[in-house]
């Protein structure tokens, strides 16, 4: 892998340079800030598709992973939409020996928390994201989302936490809760619905976007959907990596 952007003294010469997973830590670390962070982390055909067939595997790469575990050691809480959790087949994060003590040092469980966004609570709550993680599940939904669904999700292990005054979640107040709970390190691996959310209530900081050197055509959605946003919102470019054709971007919300 080679870093195009900032270019620094310690950028590697040779694209065939496997990036250890401290420096890949060090390339991705969350901002001092004094409140929460909102990252995502996405990946999109060269044709804007942010999924194949429904699911993102088939653009991402070994690389693409390396660096998705990577965002999750870093983070404090995943949020992730219901319908995401279906088709990709979500498990608990694990702990990660290479980043225990890194999270450690930074105050950190041993893996990060999953927080899963439903109105409906739609979900299998026999699941071992919802029966065996490490931490348990956060289930993110409107107070008045089905009652019944709520007790089977606190049944099954999961914390219930309301984040909307209908069936839904509000995009802001579900940063805020989360930030509540000593969450501020967040990221969102969508889904596109989700991401669109994130983006018209104006809460995202920032998006780590990988480009995968494929074309897929059809119909498939984009990495954010929903209605536009009446002004489009600009980020800027922190640092680009490459890899056999796959970019690797950082933009962060100016």
């Amino acid at each position: 892998m080679r870093r195009l952007f900032p270019v620094t003294d310690q950028t590697p010469a040779s694209a065939d340079t496997e990036w250890s997973f401290e420096a890949l830590a060090e390339a991705y670390a969350y901002p001092r800030t004094d409140g929460p962070w909102l990252r995502a982390n996405m990946v999109s055909s060269l044709d804007g598709a942010g999924h194949h067939e429904g699911r993102s595997h088939p653009l991402s790469s070994d690389t693409d992973m390396r660096i998705f575990g990577v965002l999750r050691a870093l983070a404090d809480v995943v949020v992730v939409g219901a319908e995401t959790v279906r088709q990709e087949g979500y498990r608990p994060a694990r702990a990660r020996e290479v980043f225990a003590d890194r999270r450690a040092a930074a105050g950190q469980g041993p893996a990060p928390v999953i927080a899963v966004v439903t109105a409906g609570l739609d979900l299998d709550f026999s699941l071992p994201l919802f029966t065996s993680p490490l931490v348990p599940t956060i289930v993110l939904t409107g107070a008045s989302a089905p009652p019944d669904r709520m007790r089977e999700a606190e049944v099954a292990g999961a914390e219930v936490v309301i984040a909307g005054d209908g069936p839904g979640v509000e995009p802001a107040r579900a940063v805020e809760a989360l930030a509540e709970r000593g969450l501020v390190r967040m990221l969102t691996e969508g889904g596109p619905r989700l991401l669109g959310q994130f983006v018209a209530a104006g809460v995202l900081d920032e998006l780590c976007l990988t480009v995968s050197p494929v074309l897929t055509a059809g119909s498939a959605q984009r990495i954010a959907g929903g209605p536009p946003v009446s002004v489009p919102e600009r980020f800027q470019l922190e640092s680009l990596l490459e890899e056999a054709g796959f970019l690797y971007t950082r933009y962060r919300r100016i």
